[in-house]
């Protein structure tokens, strides 16, 4: 048996068909649910001798996952977090990747009246000012995380109300929008997976274009320092190729049915 194994690590050497390293990215859900990583890895595997397996949750869980050595590398859309996560040294580096924007949608009949609002702020105001029901995540994502700032910006607890016109899905935002929709309720979305969400019904997006509505996404490599034993050098490589002019250009160019969903913003 012994002898076995010897020869067939041999045949693998001299073949070259010894197994690829496998990278572990923990992601956004968004950019999963998107469809971006379908058209991404395929072109970075193709000229690497690397593979990317992407882990999808929630952008409190991707950081708390990658705490624990869970992967190489963390894509997610909350800087301050990033940023921390790196202060703190969990993470080596971040780098702005890409991004688009958040949107407010509802019902047609628009309940709340937040179509007329001048700022985000009032447009969470006139929601909890309507009590008018709202389909929260509530599962510390990027946008639960962006949504908490503008209920704080807004000086409204809606916690208080849940239950009644605050409805906290814990799901993703896939489920979520499925969720509003069946109970007429707004709720707050990146605009890709608006996009690609198929049962809008009488849905449609009410409040739009506020700058308060960026929606920046990182990449953060996981320090090595925190995590000996983590594929750095290859994890490096991934994040070069995203950032680099190959892979910006290959973010600008996913457009499902002709409509870009993310911008690519790396700098040098």
């Amino acid at each position: 048996m012994a002898g076995y194994i010897v020869l067939l690590t041999s045949f693998f050497a001299m073949t070259g068909h010894a197994a690829k390293p496998v990278i572990i990215v923990q992601s956004a859900t968004t950019i999963q649910n998107s469809g971006l990583y379908d058209h991404l890895l395929p072109l970075f595997e193709a000229e690497n001798d690397i593979n990317v397996r992407i882990v999808s949750v929630g952008t409190g869980q991707a950081l708390r996952n990658a705490k624990k050595c869970d992967a190489e590398l963390v894509i997610v859309h909350s800087k301050i977090d990033e940023e921390k996560f790196v202060i703190d040294g969990f993470g080596s580096q971040r780098h702005d990747l890409m991004y688009n924007d958040f949107i407010l949608v509802g019902p047609k009949d628009d309940p709340a009246q937040i179509r007329t609002a001048k700022t985000t702020i009032e447009a969470f105001q006139k929601i909890a000012a309507a009590k008018a029901r709202f389909a929260s995540r509530s599962d510390d994502s990027g946008t639960h995380k962006a949504e908490r700032r503008f209920w704080q910006a807004a000086s409204t607890t809606p916690t208080d109300a849940s239950g009644k016109w605050y409805l906290e899905t814990g799901l993703g935002m896939g489920a979520t929008l499925n969720f509003a929709v069946q109970a007429d309720a707004y709720a707050l979305t990146d605009r890709a997976t608006w996009l690609t969400f198929k049962n809008k019904t009488a849905h449609i997006p009410l409040f739009q274009g506020d700058p308060a509505l960026f929606n920046q996404y990182g990449v953060v490599l996981v320090s090595q320092t925190h995590c000996p034993t983590i594929k750095a050098a290859e994890s490096r490589v991934f994040a070069d190729w995203l950032l680099s002019p190959k892979g910006q250009t290959a973010i600008a160019t996913f457009q499902p049915a002709n409509r870009p969903l993310f911008f690519p913003n790396a700098t040098p």
